[in-house]
């Protein structure tokens, strides 16, 4: 009878009804499951700023490609996400006094900013691959062929978790409506852009988000509420936040004097 009315006293204080599950510092093992989760990626981005820090120190020659047009190309980036942290913010506050509608547009205004922001790194990717750059080598300094390799790698995991973000955020807001959209977008990408263009190759990570959200919506159907939203916005501040240290360290630092 007492755990009982701990396990009711404890929902009442999350604001959640149900059964209440406490497996580490009385959250919700989801919430703990996403921040161990970040934890884990955390290391993964550290590991690949450490070596291209370490790559840009040890190389005096290392190459300074990005001049007006990239920066403020990086600093409209940074808005896009800056705002889409801002709208996250607004949809979990929606989703916790039950507003579905405003829920639903936050929602869908975070996966517009994040989408401006993919397409955005997709146009500077392609305009400094038409420069010569390649994960190989670069034209400004063949001799630190590690600059491409270095970039090229930080940048495209960080493009790929914001994919991963938007699909999330999309299987979340829209539940299984969300599969058409997504399928007519990734069948339209692949034949109407063409094979040499940098886009066709981010058309396939939707090809595999579109299965992996079909079975997770179809194997476990669910309406996913407050809660749900609150840790789909953890993994979004996560991936803004990474970008704060990328910004500065990839692009400002290594603009022509």
């Amino acid at each position: 009878m007492a755990e009982a009315t701990l396990q009711h006293d404890a929902a009442a204080v999350h604001g959640l009804a149900g059964e209440y599950e406490a497996p580490l510092f009385g959250a919700y093992s989801k919430k703990v499951g996403m921040w161990l989760f970040l934890a884990s990626d955390s290391l993964t981005f550290g590991a690949l700023l450490f070596a291209f820090s370490y790559n840009r120190i040890s190389n005096p020659a290392w190459p300074t490609p990005f001049g007006k047009e990239s920066i403020a190309n990086a600093r409209l980036m940074t808005g896009c996400l800056l705002s889409s942290s801002l709208t996250m913010v607004l949809g979990v506050l929606a989703a916790r006094r039950g507003d579905k509608t405003w829920t639903l547009n936050w929602l869908l205004a975070t996966m517009a900013f994040g989408t401006a922001f993919l397409v955005l790194h997709g146009l500077e990717w392609t305009r400094l691959i038409d420069h010569g750059m390649t994960p190989f080598g670069n034209p400004w300094e063949p001799g630190v062929p590690q600059f491409g390799g270095t970039f090229f790698t930080l940048t495209g995991m960080h493009m790929l978790h914001v994919t991963i973000g938007v699909i999330y955020l999309g299987v979340v807001a829209l539940r299984k409506k969300f599969l058409p959209i997504l399928a007519v977008i990734w069948i339209g990408g692949y034949f109407l852009i063409p094979s040499n263009n940098i886009f066709h190759y981010g058309i396939h990570a939707l090809g595999i988000g579109l299965i992996v959200s079909a079975l997770i919506l179809f194997l476990k159907p669910k309406i996913y509420d407050a809660q749900d939203i609150e840790v789909s916005g953890l993994y979004w501040h996560f991936v803004d936040l990474v970008w704060m240290f990328i910004m500065p360290l990839v692009y400002l630092m290594s603009t022509k004097i």
